[in-house]
């Protein structure tokens, strides 16, 4: 027969606030710290919302994970919430207790919550109270955004009408963007209100022709503090000498990502011949770059040896780029630049002939650090693989 864990007095204390609106309004002030997290939790998923409207106006840490409690597609908690922040932006002053700076409606405050709940052994600590008034800050509201319908869904739809007509309140941060279907005038109404300076990681999975890829391209520009860049497949349709503008126009954003990392360009059709145009103006040296099922010159290649911004990869993909022509001695060079770090490579169907790879046998022989290779669908000979092996 198993023994029930009594409930700890904490707990008791909190189911017995809730049952009382009024005498959990009146002890807010006085509420222990350690009271306010689960009592929040009793009161979110029990949709006590005149309750959280109080505890959100009396919060005590800066930081509300608010992600991981919603229950789409009920969002009437979330209202609450928001609701009891117009209180805040109105009154232009956070109550003494308040010390709230980022509401947080991304899927990662698991940890947060468990502590609070007993399920961790350490417990946060909460901000130092303070017995006066403050001016209210820009609240930042963190939201991963993956724009995926024809349409935006009622959730997104009602939080971006919220942030617009508190724009001078509210800074709205994305960290991810992911845009996989979507027409790009809703793209560019929910570009306008997120600060594009705090998104780290995007990824465009649209086939896109090159007018509308032009017309992404300045928001991308000003993703300053991009680190991870992924764009595919970009088909681009009757390419045209008189598009050149526009091939202009997307290449030269590249050059004010500053803290770019990782790239990705799948059929990018728009780089043939032009590729120095993003390579050689990166200001940071790239740890993964991967251009894929396209077609490049022997200057597009040239270039790529050539470029300072490689010298430290750690993996190469140039799957689906046709090498069958090139001088295997430009392989070689970029292969010998990244020798010392690259840990993954990549051929495939590059039509890679036995002359070709037997020129870059020594530098992959001397590529020390490398664990992943893929020569698929490339013509070689039998005794060019036991070379390999």
């Amino acid at each position: 027969m198993s023994v029930r864990t009594p409930p700890r007095l904490l707990d008791l204390a909190g189911m017995h606030l809730l049952r009382d609106d009024d005498l959990a309004f009146s002890a807010l002030e006085q509420l222990p710290v350690e009271l306010f997290p689960p009592l929040f939790t009793e009161a979110f998923n029990g949709r006590h919302t005149e309750i959280l409207k109080a505890m959100v106006q009396a919060w005590p840490f800066a930081h509300l994970p608010l992600g991981s409690l919603i229950d789409l597609p009920h969002v009437g908690p979330l209202q609450a919430v928001l609701e009891a922040l117009d209180v805040l932006f109105v009154q232009k002053v956070c109550a003494r207790r308040c010390k709230l700076r980022v509401l947080d409606l991304r899927d990662t405050g698991h940890n947060f919550w468990s502590m609070w709940s007993g399920a961790c052994g350490r417990t946060p600590v909460a901000e130092p109270r303070s017995m006066t008034k403050q001016h209210v800050a820009p609240l930042k509201v963190f939201i991963d955004l993956s724009l995926k319908k024809r349409t935006l869904d009622n959730f997104l739809t009602y939080l971006l009408r919220w942030v617009e007509q508190r724009k001078a309140s509210i800074h709205l941060c994305c960290k991810k963007l992911k845009i996989v279907s979507m027409p790009m005038g809703n793209i560019v109404k929910v570009l306008s209100m997120v600060q594009l300076v705090c998104i780290q990681e995007v990824q465009v999975s649209c086939t896109w022709n090159l007018s509308t890829l032009a017309t992404f391209a300045p928001f991308l520009g000003h993703m300053s503090n991009l680190q991870r860049c992924c764009l595919f497949p970009i088909q681009v349709s009757a390419f045209k000498k008189q598009e050149h503008d526009h091939v202009v126009q997307i290449t030269s954003q590249f050059q004010r990502l500053g803290h770019l990392r990782d790239l990705h360009l799948e059929s990018p059709s728009f780089l043939e011949g032009c590729l120095d145009q993003i390579i050689m103006c990166l200001k940071t040296t790239l740890d993964n770059l991967s251009i894929t099922n396209c077609q490049l010159t022997e200057s597009d290649l040239t270039h790529l040896s050539r470029c300072p911004n490689i010298c430290q990869l750690k993996s190469l993909e140039l799957n689906g780029v046709t090498l069958m022509d090139f001088n295997p001695e430009l392989l070689q060079v970029l292969l010998e630049k990244v020798a010392a770090t690259l840990q993954e490579l990549y051929l495939d169907q590059c039509g890679i002939q036995d002359s070709q790879f037997e020129a870059i046998l020594p530098s992959l022989s001397r590529s020390s650090q490398l664990r992943s290779f893929s020569l698929c669908g490339n013509i070689l000979s039998m005794a060019v693989m036991e070379k390999l092996l």
